[in-house]
Parts: C-alpha cells; sequence; structure tokens
C-alpha cells in the first residue's frame, strides 16, 4: 500500500482558479522582500531575533504568557497533546475534528491518547454533549484530560464558535479537572468575521495556535501558545520531534508580515466566499451549504455527478476545488482568489454541469 500523496491526472491545464484549499497561497512579493531581509540567528538557541519577536507579538495577540514557533499546524495540535496528556488518556472533540481525521492518528501513535468524537451539528458540539461525556472516576475508563475545539470548523463548513459557548465549554472544561485546547488553523477568519478580539475568543483555552500558512499566506509556520510553563514543557517536544528551525527567522519574518498585512483583509475572502455560495445555489442541481468564513461546502447529487466527476471535469477548464465526501466538494476563498476568478469558476461549473452526466 502506498503512502504518498495522490498523484494528480496527467494532462490537466495550469489551474487558473485554485479554490482547493488557501493552503494552495504563495507569498506575496512584499512578502518574500520582508523573509529576504530579516535578522536571524539560531532559533533552537533562542537567539533569532525575528523568530523571538513573532513569538513575543503572538503572546500579546491571543492574551498568553509565552509561545513557540513551529513549522506546522499539525505539529502544534500534536506538542500540545503530547504536553497535556499522558498515554491512556482521554481527549473529548467533536467527530469531524482535524486531530481525529486529517492527522494520522498522532495523538495515539504519539501520545498513546485516545480520541473520543461528540456529535454536534456543522463541526460543534453543545455544553450538553460535553456533559454527557463526561464519566465517574474509576479504573476501568480513561482518564479524561482534554477538551479540544477546532475555530474555524472545517468540516463543518467553516463555521464560528460563539464566544458564549466557547467561554461555557472551557468553564465546565475546567471544572471537572480538563485542560482545553484550541486548534486554530482559522482562528483569524473566525475573529474577523465575529469582530471579536483574538484574545478574547481565545481566553478559556489553556493552549492556542494560529497557523500562517492558509489565509494568511505565509509559505509554513504556527505558533503555539500558553502559560510559560505549558510553553516550556512543548518546548521539549518540540525538540524530540524535530521541530527547531535554525535560522528561522526568515518564515517567521513572512508571519510577521502576514499579522501586518493580511489579517483584516481575511474579510474579502469571506465576501468572495458568499458570492461563490450564491451563484453555486443557482446552478440547478447543486446544493450549497451557507458560508460563514471562507468555506464553501456544495453537494453535487442533483446535478448527477459526483464531486470528484464535477471538479475533474472543472479542472480541464482550470478550475479546481477539494473533494470532501462522494457527492459533497469544497471551494476555498484566500488571497489569491479575486472576485473575477470567483466569476471565472462560476462560468466553468456551470456549464459543466449544463453539460450533463
Amino acid at each position: 500500500m502506498s503512502f504518498a500523496p495522490t498523484p494528480q491526472p496527467a494532462g490537466l491545464p495550469p489551474m487558473r482558479v485554485n479554490l482547493y484549499s488557501d493552503t494552495q497561497t504563495k507569498p506575496s512579493a512584499a512578502m518574500k522582500a520582508a523573509m529576504m531581509e530579516a535578522e536571524v540567528g539560531d532559533e533552537q538557541g533562542g537567539t533569532d531575533p525575528t523568530a523571538n519577536e513573532l513569538c513575543e507579538r503572538m503572546a500579546a495577540f491571543l492574551g498568553k504568557e509565552a509561545a513557540v514557533f513551529m513549522p506546522s499546524g499539525t505539529m502544534c495540535n500534536q506538542v500540545a497533546i503530547l504536553t497535556h496528556c499522558r498515554p491512556g488518556d482521554e481527549i473529548l472533540a467533536h467527530e469531524s475534528a482535524h486531530i481525529l481525521t486529517s492527522e494520522g492518528s498522532g495523538a495515539a501513535a504519539l501520545a498513546g491518547a485516545q480520541i473520543t468524537g461528540l456529535q454536534g451539528p456543522r463541526g460543534q458540539f453543545s455544553l450538553d454533549a460535553l456533559r454527557e461525556a463526561i464519566r465517574p472516576h474509576t479504573r476501568y475508563a480513561p482518564p479524561q484530560a482534554l477538551v479540544e475545539v477546532e475555530q474555524t470548523a472545517n468540516s463543518g463548513g467553516g463555521t464560528v464558535w460563539a464566544l458564549d459557548t466557547l467561554n461555557a465549554i472551557a468553564d465546565f472544561a475546567h471544572s471537572q479537572g480538563l485542560a482545553t485546547h484550541m486548534d486554530g488553523a482559522r482562528l483569524t477568519n473566525a475573529t474577523v468575521a465575529a469582530g471579536i478580539a483574538p484574545s478574547d475568543m481565545v481566553a478559556g483555552f489553556d493552549s492556542v495556535w494560529l497557523d500562517f500558512t492558509k489565509g494568511l499566506g505565509a509559505p509554513l509556520g504556527a505558533v503555539l501558545c500558553g502559560s510559560r510553563e505549558f510553553i516550556g514543557q512543548a518546548w521539549r517536544w518540540k525538540q524530540r520531534m524535530g521541530g527547531s528551525m535554525r535560522q528561522g527567522g526568515i518564515c517567521a519574518a513572512a508571519c510577521i508580515y502576514a499579522l501586518d498585512h493580511n489579517v483584516d483583509r481575511l474579510a474579502e475572502d469571506h465576501v468572495n466566499a458568499k458570492a461563490l455560495a450564491r451563484g453555486l445555489a443557482q446552478i440547478p442541481g447543486i446544493t450549497v451549504e451557507h458560508p460563514e468564513t471562507n468555506l464553501v461546502f456544495f453537494d453535487t447529487t442533483g446535478t448527477g455527478l459526483d464531486a470528484t466527476t464535477l471538479n475533474l471535469r472543472a479542472r480541464a477548464h482550470g478550475v479546481g476545488f477539494s473533494v470532501n465526501t462522494k457527492y459533497r466538494g469544497r471551494a476555498c476563498t484566500h488571497l489569491d482568489v479575486s472576485p473575477a476568478q470567483i466569476e471565472e469558476a462560476l462560468a466553468v461549473i456551470r456549464a459543466v454541469v449544463a453539460a450533463g452526466p
């Protein structure tokens, strides 16, 4: 069995409108210039001034005591789990959470922890669902150590957890002796959409990270934040996992540029997502889930085409999106997709559907 990335079909033209993911963004000329001008040192040794500046700014941005720069968001999640949990512990998260569906069973493989998936609409579980998942302490059951939420909820449609819900979940988890962790892959999409300060949105969570490689447009990097004690322990796990980056300031500079220039403009991606959703909803046979941020999920059942077939036919005309399940597609707007490209994508998809199965 091969575990290599899925090969792309041969002979397809370049993707003119790339709606596959916001991870497809490329650093702008100005971001690359900032990277080339960055003052660097040894990130592992704590002497890279640009990486240090990024961590200081992120701790302040999210209202935490300390932060650590990581190569990826998945490493942030796994390091957080390794820091919060011991082998045999249980993590409570939504059944569609990234840590459960998309990280190679890292919690089990690395931390020896199991994840119990909680149900709830659009990628979010309720306080009642969390209450029902709490078990009496007994030697027959795994110790429940961590509650995790994903903001925004990717598979739920890019939905935004309400602040009151987040605070209630965090307060209850803490009352039960559980730590709290937020997967903040698209946290700034949530804060921009909700008009809430990032530090307010994450106040109830013991650890949280922000990904810079999605809508913020950096080539790599994520920052994990928490208490000084937590980050000190997280650094050991980062070391064990090979996450130190030497002259990491080159990449940290891209993240600082993103903080300064690419956060507020996420609102443009949300506007484009709504325009895309409106257009898709007008195509016979396509049913669209209302987007709250930059992710547009849609069902292709009524077209007579499954999502993979629709995508491949659109790709032949330079438009691509991702496939979630057999009939569920996902289109993701980002800084490299313009309003004109939204219209181009709609024209291509409309023509493909009109051509029939």
